[in-house]
């Protein structure tokens, strides 16, 4: 009962709290990733692993409250960003009870999700371009990462993908969203899918070109 009245609390929320909200969850990710890795450590496993379960489920729900912000600038494009991210998040959490089957880095999933993110920002107007153009950065170099030029460049990729994802939460988390932009871009998504017909799915039907 809980979870559906918090469910409904924020769909009901205007977009500008959904933003904030969106920030103190991605806080609330940072946080503890960074305890995970500085103060349980690896040596713990268990508490490491217990620890790193609750971060993912913050980074899940980031990804989802994500894809309904950017939903009205382009579904699809958001829809495939949420699936790279929830497919990183999958991986890291098969790697960590040793349960995948295959060795793959999750930064070839996360480095397109961040790369969709920066474009979806850029093009949304309700957000600063500038943050757009850092999370594409960022998605680029953990692409980056996977290549040999990781061993040359890993500390400042690693400090780009911070410094563009902490830019982007703590944006949300003190400014959030431009509402009216916002509201603009939902009601331009809704009237393209409702068509010139009046309901959607439809069209007008053409004008005959037979006489009677």
């Amino acid at each position: 009962m809980r979870a559906a009245a918090l469910t409904k609390w924020i769909s009901e929320a205007s977009p500008r709290s959904r933003a904030r909200i969106t920030g103190v969850v991605y806080l609330a990710y940072f946080l503890t990733a960074i305890f995970a890795e500085v103060v349980v450590g690896r040596g713990r496993h268990v508490a490491y692993v217990g620890v790193n379960l609750v971060a993912y489920a913050f980074y899940v729900s980031v990804t989802l409250l994500f894809y309904f912000m950017f939903k009205p600038v382009n579904r699809r494009l958001s829809l495939l960003a949420a699936f790279f991210s929830l497919a990183g998040c999958a991986n890291e959490l098969l790697g960590l009870f040793h349960l995948a089957p295959y060795k793959i880095n999750s930064l070839i999933f996360f480095g397109p999700y961040c790369l969709l993110i920066g474009y979806l920002i850029f093009r949304s107007t309700f957000l600063p371009q500038i943050l757009g153009i850092l999370m594409a950065l960022a998605g680029v170099g953990w692409l980056i990462f996977l290549s040999p030029l990781a061993t040359h460049l890993s500390t400042y990729l690693k400090v780009l993908g911070f410094v563009a994802e902490a830019s982007l939460m703590l944006w949300l988390l003190v400014m959030g969203v431009n509402e009216q932009r916002w509201k603009e871009r939902a009601s331009a998504s809704d009237r393209a899918k409702i068509g010139p017909g009046g309901a959607p799915g439809t069209r007008r039907p053409a004008r005959s070109t037979m006489q009677p």
